[in-house]
């Protein structure tokens, strides 16, 4: 049909306000009120959790104060805990795990996503997403028998002769320690961040690259000046979730770091995360100011699970806003 100026009016096909009466209807409203449900279920089994923690860890808190936190001594026999050297453990062997992991897994995902041809980008990404489905123990079992020896012989002698002199890097290298438990770690957060980060990238509209091309830019340029800017926010959010993959991991690093209760200041010195020690420790706790220790353990390690990832959301909200004014400008 026509107006009164001549211009062809098209009725729309779908009766917008049948769409919105539609609201009302108990269908809707049923599926509303589930959605609405599982998403506050989650937070409450946070809020749940985080209480529970706290109310089993108060008497360490009062005991030893800010102590608990900052002490480098956990003496069952007379009494005495402080966390330092096993919240020193995990962060120091995830960001050594991150170090490593985040550039082989980036490079990886650009190669599956921009320069690998299907018959190879295909059986590439399966078995990389398959790796993450080999349990942590059997893991840990190859990192005993078969990684700890080969870097002991081969990466920590070379590093330890070349870079000896530096505190940080002298020896001596037994195989099982900080390095191996990071080595051990970056291996099983690679599937996470380059299966991430590859799907990011794929789904950087064609026409960014195609832009760049046009200007007679190289292959690499075009990742790297229209593909990377644009997935920035995505890539780093896999970089968080690998991040909280390893500071929670368990059987493989108790396995690989030596279990030691000292703040490590080498990287080949054997050190202890927050995980392993509730491990290896909890099942013969003494019940009482040990076992509630313990608890202070999981009740930290969740405060610095919480604390890393908002300010990985503050972060990607930064990046996000920065890359949309680049590209709008």
């Amino acid at each position: 049909m026509t107006d009164r100026r001549g211009r062809v009016r098209v009725r729309p096909s779908i009766d917008i306000s049948a769409l919105q009466a539609a609201r009302g209807w108990p269908t809707e409203r049923v599926f509303r009120g589930l959605a609405m449900v599982a998403a506050l279920s989650i937070v409450a089994l946070l809020i749940a959790v985080a209480v529970r923690l706290t109310a089993q860890s108060i008497a360490p808190w009062q005991k030893f104060g800010i102590n608990f936190l900052f002490g480098t001594t956990w003496d069952v026999v007379n009494g005495i805990y402080g966390a330092l050297p096993f919240v020193a453990g995990t962060l120091e062997s995830s960001f050594l795990a991150l170090l490593i992991a985040v550039p082989i897994s980036l490079l990886t995902a650009i190669f599956l996503a921009e320069l690998a041809p299907p018959w190879l980008a295909i059986p590439l990404t399966f078995l990389i997403e398959l790796l993450a489905a080999i349990p942590s123990v059997v893991v840990g079992l190859w990192g005993v028998f078969v990684l700890s020896p080969l870097l002991r012989d081969t990466v920590e002698a070379a590093i330890v002769q070349r870079l000896g002199f530096i505190h940080v890097f002298s020896g001596p290298a037994f195989g099982i320690g900080l390095f191996s438990a990071g080595v051990i770690l970056a291996i099983m957060i690679l599937p996470t961040i380059v299966s991430i980060s590859r799907e990011v990238i794929v789904a950087v509209p064609m026409a960014q690259r195609e832009a760049m091309l046009a200007l007679g830019a190289t292959k690499w340029e075009t990742v790297r000046r229209a593909v990377l800017p644009y997935a920035r926010s995505g890539i780093v959010g896999a970089i968080i979730l690998g991040l909280g993959r390893a500071l929670g991991e368990t059987m493989a690093v108790t396995m690989v770091i030596g279990n030691k209760d000292v703040v490590p200041s080498r990287l080949f010195d054997q050190a202890q995360t927050i995980a392993s020690k509730i491990a290896t420790t909890f099942n013969e706790a003494q019940i009482g100011i040990q076992v509630d220790s313990l608890i202070g353990l999981g009740m930290i390690l969740l405060a610095i699970t919480i604390i890393l990832n908002v300010i990985a959301r503050l972060l990607v909200s930064r990046i996000t806003r920065g890359s949309s004014a680049a590209l709008s400008a």
